[in-house]
């Protein structure tokens, strides 16, 4: 299982920029520092970490804004990281069932599925739109979980760049391998529930064969 933003592409510094906008905009003033730490989250759990005194009509005024800001500014400037595709066939070519979990929305994860043709490589996808809560929340695994009938927890691990993404799949019993790409400290992500780290997904294909993808999960 496949997280994207931070992940297979390098996303996270424009959600960044995206979210301050947005918060600007709307009279608040939120360091870049402050939002950086709480992105690998959707919006529905990013904003009221922010800002918790916000009801839900005011919050999802904000995650809209954003999207629609995201999509219109900074979305075409989204490069996938470097040899993210060649791991992603690595692992199908390999017999294992490709699925792409993200908090992004179901229209941002479709443009990534083109941009990096992954259509042909992929079993399954989830995205925020699929679920109610997004991680750390273990909903957006639990229902890509839910795509792979004859597959257990035991039998999946999860590749993410954020303490959300270790959470939420710990949360579910999948093992999890961070990578550093999106910016967050070892200590966070082993804090999280990090099973293994890797410079990014570069660096996991050129470890694969002693990496828990080719080594087991045990």
């Amino acid at each position: 299982m496949f997280d994207i933003d931070g992940t297979l592409v390098d996303s996270n510094d424009f959600h960044v920029e995206a979210w301050q906008c947005v918060f600007a905009d709307a009279g608040h003033d939120i360091t870049r520092d402050r939002i950086h730490g709480q992105i690998g989250k959707g919006g529905d759990q990013l904003v009221p970490a922010l800002l918790p005194d916000l009801d839900e009509q005011a919050v999802d005024a904000l995650c809209d804004r954003h999207g629609a800001l995201f999509k219109r500014e900074y979305i075409a400037q989204v490069e996938p990281f470097p040899h993210a595709r060649d791991l992603v066939a690595r692992v199908h070519d390999d017999g294992m069932q490709v699925v792409l979990a993200s908090s992004a929305s179901g229209d941002e994860l479709d443009h990534y599925v083109d941009l990096m043709d992954l259509k042909p490589l992929m079993t399954a996808a989830t995205a925020s739109d699929d679920v109610d809560r997004t991680k750390p929340a273990p909903d957006i695994f639990a229902a890509a979980l839910a795509e792979l009938p004859d597959l257990g927890a035991g039998d999946a691990v999860v590749i993410g760049d954020t303490p959300y993404d270790m959470r939420a799949a710990k949360r579910c019993g999948i093992a999890r391998i961070a990578v550093r790409s999106g910016g967050f400290s070892d200590g966070t992500l082993r804090e999280a529930g990090a099973d293994a780290i890797h410079d990014d997904l570069a660096t996991l294909l050129r470890e694969y064969d002693r990496s828990m993808l080719g080594v087991g999960r045990g």
